[in-house]
């Protein structure tokens, strides 16, 4: 056939056998060979095909730029993973410095002795390394807060802006820290939300695993807020199954926010099981904090579980209630124009919350193994004073 050779012509144009140019045809290696009957044609100008095995392998895909981490040292505490019971062990390995103190006062804060955590951090508010600055400012507002000083909480808070505004505007992983320290701010506090706000996948890969999974947590709190609460507990168990436990602070603020999904779905079951988990973590150094500065949103849950059991932590744990809510209400009312109740007691906003969210009196008489008569009384005793007249307008008065 013209322009073509047969299998033999072939074999001996390339000094192999005519076995191996039938293989090669059959595995499809010589461009243009045709068929024919039970031979092959194969094109005059063809090449050799060449041993696979000396191919030239193509290049590996360049790899990819390990993002840079935002203010690599904010949070220090917050980023070490340890044992529950070790937290001491942990502060204690870290070389002495700003990093060290900071870890001490994060230890401090989430201990509930937030006296003690503004003290440490105060001498660091215009530190020269940012991470450390801004490490200083978070703990020192949020103490504050817990301490009634308003105005120097407010203070922080504005330090923190204005070390990020200096830190570069074109800057991503600067902006992303500022995203994520507006956004937390917003959420915990239950204020507005920054008008804009970049998409997660933008700041979460540039935060080391502690905080990511803290800012997850407060992603969760966000979609809570958002009465999202089954899509909320979805985000918290994918992190805690992705490991967030190892990062004690972490992953007790998002088993509590686990805790308020499924009160909020009448799952209490589940509820508990979040809340002991989170205490079983919390109590061996006593970082109780989160468990204060929750209870209202935690469904009576801590009169449940942790009061007949553990009775003197929950008395301290109610005396953080009391302080972090007078110094929240005084930033929250204020600015969102809202009365959040401010004078109930404990035990009369925990049953309150649970009837807000649509609880009968005998479903909590039920869940806290009292009287419905005692429930109604301490429900009637909120409605008054908050001047409700309805469960609808008591729901008005109490955070979602």
């Amino acid at each position: 056939m013209k322009g073509y050779l047969s299998i033999r012509e072939a074999a001996v144009k390339w000094g192999v056998s005519e076995r191996r140019i039938n293989q090669y045809c059959s595995e499809g290696r010589i461009p243009g060979a045709e068929r024919f009957g039970g031979s092959w044609a194969i094109p005059e100008h063809a090449q050799k095909p060449g041993d696979p095995r000396k191919q030239k392998k193509p290049p590996l895909p360049p790899k990819s730029k390990k993002a840079p981490e935002l203010f690599a040292g904010f949070m220090p505490l917050m980023n070490t993973p340890f044992e529950p019971g070790h937290c001491a062990e942990a502060i204690d390995k870290m070389k002495a410095g700003p990093k060290k103190d900071i870890a001490l006062a994060e230890y401090h804060y989430f201990s509930g002795q937030a006296e003690k955590a503004m003290q440490e951090t105060e001498g660091y508010l215009t530190a020269a390394d940012g991470a450390t600055r801004l490490s200083a400012c978070w703990i020192f507002a949020y103490s504050c807060l817990t301490m009634g000083r308003i105005d120097h909480a407010r203070s922080a808070l504005r330090e923190i802006q204005k070390t990020l505004a200096v830190s570069g505007e074109t800057a991503p992983p600067v902006r992303a820290m500022e995203a994520f320290v507006a956004f937390a701010a917003a959420v915990l506090l239950h204020l507005p939300l920054p008008e804009e706000m970049p998409p997660a996948g933008e700041f979460l890969p540039l935060l080391p695993p502690g905080l990511r999974a803290f800012a997850l947590y407060v992603q969760a709190h966000y979609l809570y807020l958002k009465e999202e609460y089954a899509h909320s507990a979805g985000i918290v168990e994918a992190t805690l199954a992705m490991g967030a436990d190892a990062y004690p602070i972490s992953a007790i603020y998002l088993h509590l926010v686990a805790v308020m999904d499924y009160m909020s779905l009448k799952q209490t079951d589940r509820a508990q099981a979040h809340l002991l988990t989170a205490w079983e973590i919390a109590r061996p150094d006593d970082l109780i904090e989160g468990f204060g500065e929750h209870h209202g949103l935690l469904g009576a849950m801590l009169e449940a579980t942790i009061k007949p059991n553990w009775p003197e932590d929950f008395k301290r744990i109610i005396d953080i209630t009391y302080r972090f809510s007078s110094g929240w209400r005084r930033v929250h009312n204020p600015i969102t124009g809202h009365d959040v109740a401010d004078d109930l007691t404990t035990t009369e906003f925990a049953m309150a919350m649970l009837a807000a969210r649509n609880w009968t009196n005998q479903e909590i008489a039920k869940y806290l193994n009292i009287s419905s008569n005692t429930v109604k009384n301490h429900i009637s005793e909120a409605m008054k004073k908050l001047n409700a007249q309805t469960r609808k307008e008591l729901k008005k008065y109490m955070l979602q």
